[in-house]
C-alpha cells in the first residue's frame, strides 16, 4: 500500500504539484491575533498590488506594537529623518559603540 499526498490551495481547492505552491503568510488582520498562512496557487494572489510608500514599525517598550503608516506621515517624524535612518543600528548584533565593558 502507498499513500499519495495532493497538495490543495486553499482559496480556490485547486489541486496542483507542490513546487507550483506559494505559501501567503497574513502577519496583520483585523480578524487574526497572530500571524496565520495558506496555500495558494501564484494566479491565484497575482491580482494583488502593493500599496507602496508605506512603512511597518514595531514600537518596543515591554509590549510590542506594530503599525503601518504611509510614508509621508512617517517623515512627520523628523525633519532629518533620512539621516536619523542611515545612522540608525541593525537589529542584528550589538548597537553601534556598545562595548560590554562600559555596562554599569
Amino acid at each position: 500500500m502507498a499513500y499519495r499526498s495532493v497538495r490543495v490551495s486553499d482559496l480556490s481547492g485547486k489541486e496542483d504539484a507542490d513546487e507550483k505552491f506559494v505559501t501567503v503568510v497574513v502577519r496583520r488582520h483585523p480578524q487574526l491575533d497572530e500571524p496565520v498562512q495558506f496555500d495558494a496557487l501564484p494566479e491565484e494572489v497575482s491580482g494583488l498590488k502593493d500599496a507602496g510608500n508605506l512603512v511597518a514599525l514595531e514600537i518596543r517598550n515591554g509590549d510590542t506594537q506594530q503599525i503601518v503608516v504611509t510614508l509621508e506621515e512617517f517623515n512627520k517624524l523628523s525633519p532629518k529623518i533620512n539621516d536619523v535612518l542611515k545612522n540608525a543600528d541593525g537589529l542584528r548584533g550589538r548597537r553601534k559603540g556598545f562595548r560590554p565593558s562600559q555596562q554599569d
